[in-house]
């Protein structure tokens, strides 16, 4: 029998790092709960170091390739394989966070490996078409090549799912997608939101607000027209990317677009708006929450993570309201219906609502579900207890708890 003071050896892996979004907040929980991990991942180029904890980083033979820090994306041919050549085998504990290839790393039977599943590779799986349409891959040899890699990377995303242990989903809406890729059941672990920077304010002024990376799936461009078309509407549209120009071009002058913001310029007009619109079918959608936690409403497209974040109309106490269709004439729709009914909608609710997704309660959750899933042997090292501590639930007979940090 192993010794109960045996240190458990932890290992983390994460697809890449280059910036920082909803999976890096994520990545950073989990190395709190496990401070002394290791940290892999397939490219490492993030600047700000504050989701690692100011770790060193692991990294696969991709780092070293030609032009891999501004077109990483583009190897991704080599990311199963170059997944499966960093060596873990000298630990006990390994904790994926997943939306590409980090679920693919090689474990052995007498190592537990749990996945944190943001998504199957989302566009090998059933966005491959809308991908398509949206890289202008629809037709001519470019196309079937870019099926045929995304038939191969569907085929590996499958199979190595059987060499995990515990999957966890970060919403029902993935663990439904995780049952139909993978014909794996698993659990449902909220995504943390940092709820310590998202103070709630009650006064509202009259303008609505949209914040995100603009990408084709954000469809920014779809509440930027909406807003358009009524100019009695004020819209602040917080975010960068690709979709800028498309974005500027159907931009009325009732719309202003502020570009990349610093954090507190975000969170003042999260507080300040009136509501936060949200158009796109997201996994999860830490900024739907994070606009609650601010004591704002949100009008939402009804599909995906969003679902599970917003109390919607006609609930007793709602904190939003959806739509059901990508289209101006819906997103607008839902636009009067919240304000026909904006007496219903209080920031307390909003706030108390987003307080679900707290770091804290994420944080008990994951250690909670690892410690129950350890071999007897693995004991509480990872956190040291500290007064002020909160432990999660006791785990089963024959196994040790440990407690996880609460600020």
């Amino acid at each position: 029998m192993l010794s109960t003071e045996v240190e458990v050896k932890v290992a983390i892996v994460h697809d890449w790092l280059v910036v920082s979004g909803g999976a890096e907040k994520v990545l950073q929980n989990i190395i709190e709960c496990f401070p002394k991990a290791d940290i892999f991942a397939i490219v490492d180029f993030m600047e700000d170091r504050d989701c690692v904890k100011g770790k060193s980083v692991e990294t696969s033979f991709i780092q070293r390739l030609p032009f891999a820090r501004k077109r990483y994306r583009g190897y991704l041919p080599l990311m199963p394989l170059a997944i499966e050549q960093l060596d873990l085998s000298g630990y006990d504990l390994v904790i994926s966070s997943s939306h590409a290839v980090a679920k693919g790393v090689l474990t052995g039977p007498n190592q537990v490996h749990v996945s944190y599943v943001h998504s199957p590779i989302r566009y090998a799986w059933d966005l491959q078409h809308q991908y398509l349409r949206e890289s202008h891959l629809t037709r001519g040899m470019k196309s079937m090549m870019a099926r045929v890699l995304l038939h191969y990377i569907r085929g590996w995303d499958s199979r190595s799912a059987n060499g995990v242990d515990y999957l966890i989903a970060n919403s029902r809406f993935i663990a439904h997608r995780i049952r139909k890729a993978y014909r794996r059941e698993a659990t449902v672990i909220y995504p943390p939101v940092d709820l310590k920077n998202m103070t709630m304010s009650a006064e509202k002024e009259d303008f609505y607000v949209t914040a995100s990376r603009m990408v084709p799936y954000k469809r920014i461009d779809l509440i930027v027209q909406a807003f358009s078309q009524t100019p009695e509407r004020r819209l602040v549209v917080i975010g960068d990317g690709p979709e800028m120009k498309k974005v500027k071009a159907v931009a009325g002058a009732n719309v202003t677009i502020l570009g990349h913001q610093p954090i507190d310029v975000l969170v003042d007009h999260l507080r300040r708006a009136r509501a936060f619109v949200f158009a796109a079918e997201e996994d999860f959608g830490i900024s739907v929450v994070e606009a609650q936690a601010c004591g704002t409403p949100v009008i939402a497209f009804g599909r995906g993570g969003a679902l599970e974040s917003i109390v919607g109309l006609p609930a007793e106490r709602p904190t939003g309201v959806f739509f059901h269709e990508q289209t101006t004439e819906s997103l607008l729709s839902a636009v009067v219906r919240f304000e026909r009914n904006a007496c219903l909608f209080d920031p307390g609710e909003c706030r108390r609502n987003a307080e679900r997704f707290s770091s804290e309660n994420f944080q008990a959750a994951l250690t909670g579900f690892i410690e129950a899933r350890l071999p007897y042997s693995f004991v509480d090292q990872f956190v040291p207890s500290r007064p002020g501590d909160r432990s999660v639930e006791p785990a089963p007979a024959g196994k040790r708890r440990f407690s996880t940090v609460v600020s």
